[in-house]
């Protein structure tokens, strides 16, 4: 795949180095010469590209138009708005993932924006730590296909109705869907023939506007 990512900063040439290790093309955009000179520019399938990333001819050089990927993780929430939207109504780009600096800003990064995910780092890291510290509760982890799909997790309290089902037996939803299960610091591919425990940690995957509700009554009520 072809992936573009606007930003060589620190986030963006670590992205970049583990991309390129999945065998994917990635070319990185910039403002800084000085971003740019940081990049090791031997790693096969890198390309750099100087100019901003705001402007469509700097995305064009970039070769865009072919991205199957373009992530907006520049420093400045503005900016990678901007290139979120030109991506995607300029140039078509199917998968459109955008950095989210100011928490305050995350109610923007929608699909008016032309973003398809966006990635919150403090909220990710508080609901992590509430996911850390919660029994019983369910924490949304991540937000994506532009809103319309989340990935929550339950760590399952004594009492819960879940315990000594198998994940078969439950009733949950056509559009819910368990992706994982955690069970003493292991994660254990969601089979139905595995009965669920107290403290096991429940992944699911909720892609409907009422899914949320049922969930939390076949895991917690």
């Amino acid at each position: 795949m072809k992936i573009v990512i606007a930003g060589a900063g620190s986030v963006g040439r670590y992205m970049a180095q583990e991309l390129l290790g999945f065998g994917h093309e990635v070319c990185l955009i910039d403002t800084e010469a000085s971003a740019l000179e940081k990049v090791d520019k031997s790693m096969q399938g890198l390309s750099v590209s100087w100019g901003d990333a705001c402007d469509i001819a700097t995305l064009e050089k970039s070769g865009i138009a072919q991205a199957d990927v373009v992530a907006a993780v520049t420093g400045d929430d503005e900016d990678n708005l901007v290139i979120s939207l030109l991506a995607k109504q300029e140039f078509g780009v199917p998968r459109v993932v955008a950095r989210v600096n100011n928490p305050n800003n995350h109610w923007m990064f929608n699909e008016m924006w032309g973003v398809d995910v966006s990635v919150s780092t403090p909220h990710l890291l508080t609901a992590l730590v509430e996911e850390a510290v919660t029994t019983g509760s369910l924490v949304r982890l991540m937000s994506f296909d532009r809103g319309n799909a989340a990935l929550e997790e339950v760590r399952l309290a004594e009492g819960s109705p879940a315990i000594g089902k198998q994940i078969s037996e439950l009733q949950l939803p056509r559009d819910s869907t368990i992706v994982g299960i955690i069970r003493d610091a292991h994660v254990m591919a969601p089979s139905g023939e595995i009965v669920l425990r107290a403290n096991d940690e429940v992944l699911v995957l909720l892609t409907g506007e009422d899914s949320e509700n049922a969930v939390r009554q076949t895991f917690i009520s």
